[in-house]
């Protein structure tokens, strides 16, 4: 017997989308579901504070309340997106909402630090799980040729959420103590495990088994390469990182040998031997260490260099995930009839002038001299990353979505990590508080330009042709 999703009566209603209204209930599902992962680190950041003073730990001890959910996701996004590719990914993103469920209600409850730290690890997990299969359910619930405004709707949803989840954190706050941030969870989880039943498509997978010690040794790397990165930011002792890294390093070339032993591998190496998808995994690191940079460094510039207050800085933000948010539904359509390769040059190079004007603004700026280059840097990375999350989806088999949509979510992840690292070590290596934040604008507008080089390789006749 055939394994495939319970009830699936055949995999013809996923070879071309599903049909209205049934699509319409499942991007709802796979929105709750995606924006309840992406909210549960913004949320967490603002309330870090709060969180740290009610259980007695100090800043930087508080601190492991975000890492320790950050390398879970990171960890569990390979296994999973594989395990999706086997059991199913409507199975597989049950499974994550309700583990994610269950560590949030744990979340909720907890009464030190040591509790929550284990419970957010398991609401990793269950993100991991969400995340890990969004792209491949997104491929099967929209037709092929508007398979680029699903990709803009997911661009939509992680900019809405991520802009979002300050305000929310904030209006919880104001009203209740830390705990019910978590608890807000349960019933947009409820809301979307029950949908999932009959919404997500259901698709027929191949039949072979859950490749373990690649999933073992994948977790190490990844996790090790996180921690170590995130320990640059943190003051780490230099021989830790420098070990951490070491490690990380043997445990990936552990990895990669195995993979090129499998048929069916974990970190689908044979689909890198194509130059666009390679070129469009490598385009989104770097992109995505822009922005990393860019972001992180952006509310110190606004406030040390420019002196704004903290109201203002949040305000002046705002029109990066806004613009966002607002482009990519129309980068979605774009991406439909253009190539990846040239809307994501040109997005980067939006980027790139996003930044590269930030830095160069003049002791005292008019607030919407700030804010229409704050915008434009979202607006240039929208159209970026829907055309760019197209075309990875797209160029690959449909049976292995599953391992394009962990690749993609490990991608951005990466690129993050290292964009925050970068601004931590350029705030320790340059002494003045006003000349830091500058730098590393620069620093992001510099790995802009690298990413247009990049994006642009994918119009060349070889990645064409692959």
């Amino acid at each position: 017997m055939s394994r495939q999703d319970a009830g699936a009566p055949s995999d013809l209603e996923a070879q071309d989308g599903l049909p209205v209204p049934r699509r319409y209930w499942a991007v709802a599902t796979i929105t709750l579901g995606l924006s309840l992962s992406v909210l549960s680190t913004a949320i967490a950041n603002v309330a870090l504070p709060a969180m740290g003073k009610d259980l007695g730990v100090d800043p930087a001890t508080s601190i492991w309340i975000v890492t320790a959910y950050q390398i879970a996701v990171t960890v569990a996004l390979l296994p999973l997106s594989s395990l999706g590719d086997i059991l199913g990914y409507t199975r597989v993103y049950r499974a994550g909402i309700a583990v994610f469920l269950l560590a949030s209600l744990a979340c909720a409850l907890a009464d030190s630090l040591q509790t929550l730290v284990i419970a957010r690890v398991f609401q990793g997990l269950g993100a991991a799980g969400i995340m890990a299969v969004n792209a491949a359910l997104v491929r099967f619930t929209y037709p092929r040729a508007q398979l680029g405004r699903g990709m803009g709707m997911n661009t939509l949803i992680v900019a809405g959420s991520s802009a979002s989840g300050p305000s929310i954190a904030a209006a919880i706050l104001a009203v209740a103590p830390w705990p019910w941030l978590f608890a807000f969870n349960l019933p947009i989880g409820l809301a979307a495990l029950t949908l999932s039943i009959w919404t997500l498509p259901r698709v027929r997978v191949p039949r072979y088994p859950f490749d373990w010690p690649s999933a073992f040794l994948s977790g190490l790397t990844f996790g090790l390469l996180i921690f170590g990165v995130d320990g640059i930011g943190h003051g780490q002792r230099v021989p830790v990182i420098l070990g951490v890294l070491v490690a990380a390093l043997i445990f990936g070339w552990l990895f990669l040998r195995r993979q090129r032993a499998l048929t069916t591998p974990m970190l689908p190496i044979d689909l890198f031997k194509r130059p666009v998808f390679a070129l469009s995994v490598l385009s989104s690191s770097i992109a995505f260490t822009a922005q990393g940079c860019g972001v992180v460094a952006l509310p110190f510039y606004l406030h040390d260099v420019l002196g704004r207050s903290q109201v203002d800085t949040g305000l002046l933000m705002t029109p990066w995930p806004l613009g966002l948010a607002l482009t990519a539904p129309i980068a979605g359509r774009l991406a439909d009839r253009h190539p990846a390769g040239l809307l994501g040059a040109i997005g980067l190079t939006c980027m790139c002038g996003g930044l590269v004007s930030l830095a160069l603004l003049p002791a005292d700026p008019a607030s919407w001299n700030i804010a229409w280059r704050t915008a434009l840097c979202g607006i240039g990375f929208a159209l970026f990353q829907t055309p760019n999350n197209r075309l990875m989806v797209s160029n690959i088999p449909r049976e292995r979505s599953g391992s394009a949509g962990g690749i993609m979510s490990t991608a951005r992840l990466m690129g993050q990590t290292f964009g925050a690292a970068i601004v931590a070590m350029v705030f320790g290596l340059v002494a003045s508080a006003s000349t830091a934040p500058t730098v590393a604008l620069l620093i992001g507008a510099a790995f802009a330009i690298l990413g247009i080089a990049t994006s642009g390789l994918r119009l060349t006749g070889r990645a064409r042709g692959s």
